[in-house]
C-alpha cells in the first residue's frame, strides 16, 4: 500500500476521485508504480485513504478508460505500460476562475466577424456530406488527415503563400497546441527552442510543459532580433514573420535571409513559421511565406483556419520538411487524425468549389474597412495615441503618451465595460516600456461599434 500513500486534500474544491485519479496516473507515468503492479482493491484503498468506495471506483474507471490500468476478471486492477504522451495533462491545484466580466465593447484580438460567415453555403455542403453515400466517413481516415483536404491545402498554400510542398508533407491536427507537441517529439530532446518576446504565450508554455529548454529572443522594429538569436544557444526558432503577434511587425526581407542562413548553418537547426493570419494584408499583396524562400529544408510551416473561417472549427495544419517526414510517419504510425473526417471533408469541399477564396476576398475587404475606421477614429487623438501594426492581421498596437501605466489603462477600460489587452502581458519579463502599449483587436466589431468604442475608450482614459 506504500505506493499509494497519496495526500488527498479533502477541503479542496477538486473532487476526491479526480485527485486520486491524477495521483495514480502520475505515479504510473513517473514509474513509481511499476508496469503490471497490482493495485489495491477498491475496498482496501477506500479504507486505507478513509474515502468512499465510490470515489475509488470513479478514479479506477477513468484510469481504465484511458488505458493507464487494466481490469482483469477475478484478479483486480493492474498498471499498464505508458508511452511518452503526445501532450501533457497539467493538473491544476486550484480551480480555474473564468472571466465573469461582461464587456460592452470587446477589442479582443482573437475575435472574427461571425455575422458575415456564409452560413447558407456551409449548411448546404454539410447536408451533402452527411449523407448515406458517404458512410466511409464514419471510419478512421489517414493519420495525417484526409487526402482531399491536404490536396486543397497544398494548392491553396502554393497559390497564396508560395509554399511548395507535396500532399504527404501536410499533417492536419486540431490546433497548433496539438500539432506542436507532436513536432517536438520528432526533434532531439536536447535542442533549445527560441521564441519571440513579446509573443504568443501558448508557445513557450508548450515547450515548458514538455520539458524542453526554451529562451525568449527580443524583437526589433522589423521582427526578431537576429543578432541576439545568433549569439544564443537556440537550435529551433519559433517566429511569426508575416505579422508578428502581438507587435504587428513584419519580418524584413533582410532578416528573412539572415534567419534562413542561421538555420542552414548547423544540421540540427529549424525554423517554425507560424503563419496564423497571413490571409489579411491591407497595404499590398500578401508577403510570401518564409518557407517559400527555404532552400535548405529547414522551415516547418504551421497555420490554422481559426481566423480565415472560425476559431471553433479546430483545424490546423503543418508542412513538414521532407527530412522530418519519415521520422514523423514512423513515430506516429498508429495515430489517428484528431480532426473528425466530416469536418475535414466539409472544409475540403468549401475550398474545392471556390467558396473559401470568395470568402477570404470578401472578409479581406470587410476587415480593411474596419481597420480604416479604427485608424480614422484613433487619428482624432494623435499624437497622444500612435498606431502601429496596421498593415495586416486583425489587431493593432497603440502607443500612448500618458502618465498611466498599462495596468491602469486596462483596468480603467474594464471598469468602463471595454476589453483591451496590455502588450506587457505578452512579455515573459513583464517589463514596462517608455510608454504603455495596448493591443486592440477589431475583427468582431462593426464599424459603428469600433468608432463608438474608441470614443468611450479615450474618454475613460481622459484623453482628449
Amino acid at each position: 500500500m506504500d505506493m499509494l500513500m497519496f495526500q488527498l486534500q479533502k477541503q479542496s474544491p477538486i473532487p476526491l476521485y479526480k485527485q486520486l485519479y491524477r495521483e495514480i496516473k502520475k505515479a504510473i507515468i513517473d514509474g513509481t508504480i511499476d508496469v503490471d503492479t497490482k493495485l489495491p482493491s477498491k475496498r482496501k484503498l477506500a479504507d486505507f485513504l478513509q474515502i468512499s468506495q465510490t470515489t475509488v471506483e470513479l478514479a479506477y474507471s477513468q484510469l481504465v478508460a484511458e488505458g493507464f490500468i487494466e481490469s482483469r476478471p477475478r484478479k483486480g486492477f493492474y498498471a499498464q505500460p505508458v508511452e511518452e504522451l503526445a501532450y501533457l495533462d497539467v493538473p491544476h491545484d486550484e480551480p480555474v476562475i473564468k472571466e465573469t466580466t461582461s464587456y460592452r465593447v470587446d477589442f479582443n484580438s482573437g475575435s472574427i466577424d461571425t455575422r458575415s460567415f456564409p452560413f447558407a453555403t456551409w449548411r448546404k455542403l454539410a447536408r451533402d456530406i452527411l449523407d448515406e453515400s458517404n458512410h466511409e466517413l464514419l471510419l478512421s481516415g489517414h493519420s495525417q488527415g484526409d487526402d482531399a483536404l491536404r490536396q486543397e491545402i497544398a494548392r491553396y498554400l502554393y497559390q497564396s503563400r508560395g509554399v511548395i510542398c507535396d500532399v504527404e508533407q501536410i499533417v492536419i491536427g486540431s490546433g497548433t497546441e496539438q500539432l506542436l507537441p507532436l513536432l517536438i517529439r520528432l526533434l532531439d530532446k536536447k535542442l533549445v527552442y527560441g521564441y519571440e518576446n513579446p509573443g504568443y504565450a501558448l508557445t513557450h508554455s508548450i515547450f515548458s510543459h514538455h520539458e524542453r529548454q526554451s529562451v525568449p529572443i527580443e524583437l526589433d522594429q522589423d521582427g526578431i532580433n537576429i543578432g541576439e538569436l545568433e549569439a544564443s544557444n537556440v537550435d529551433v526558432a519559433y517566429v511569426t514573420p508575416s505579422h508578428q503577434f502581438p507587435s504587428g511587425s513584419v519580418l524584413s526581407a533582410t532578416k528573412r535571409a539572415q534567419l534562413l542562413n542561421w538555420a542552414a548553418a548547423k544540421p540540427e537547426r529549424y525554423i517554425i513559421e507560424d503563419d496564423y493570419d497571413s490571409e489579411f494584408r491591407y497595404t499590398s499583396r500578401p508577403i510570401p511565406a518564409l518557407q517559400s524562400m527555404d532552400l535548405s529544408d529547414r522551415v516547418i510551416y504551421i497555420s490554422t483556419f481559426s481566423k480565415s473561417l472560425m476559431p471553433s472549427l479546430r483545424i490546423a495544419y503543418m508542412v513538414l520538411p521532407k527530412r522530418l517526414l519519415r521520422a514523423y510517419q514512423q513515430t506516429f504510425l498508429h495515430y489517428s487524425s484528431s480532426v473528425p473526417r466530416h469536418d475535414q471533408q466539409l472544409v475540403a469541399e468549401f475550398m474545392k468549389e471556390g467558396h473559401f477564396a470568395r470568402h477570404l476576398n470578401r472578409m479581406r475587404k470587410l476587415y480593411q474597412k474596419k481597420i480604416k475606421q479604427l485608424s480614422t477614429s484613433l487619428a482624432l487623438f494623435a499624437p497622444v495615441v500612435a498606431v502601429s501594426g496596421e498593415q495586416a492581421g486583425m489587431h493593432i498596437v497603440l502607443t500612448i503618451q500618458t502618465p498611466l501605466s498599462e495596468e491602469e489603462l486596462v483596468e480603467r477600460a474594464k471598469n468602463a465595460g471595454i476589453r483591451v489587452t496590455g502588450l506587457q502581458s505578452f512579455d515573459v519579463h513583464k517589463r514596462a516600456g517608455t510608454h504603455p502599449k495596448i493591443v486592440l483587436g477589431f475583427g468582431g466589431l462593426s464599424q459603428e461599434e469600433i468608432h463608438s468604442g474608441v470614443l468611450d475608450l479615450m474618454s475613460c482614459w481622459e484623453i482628449r
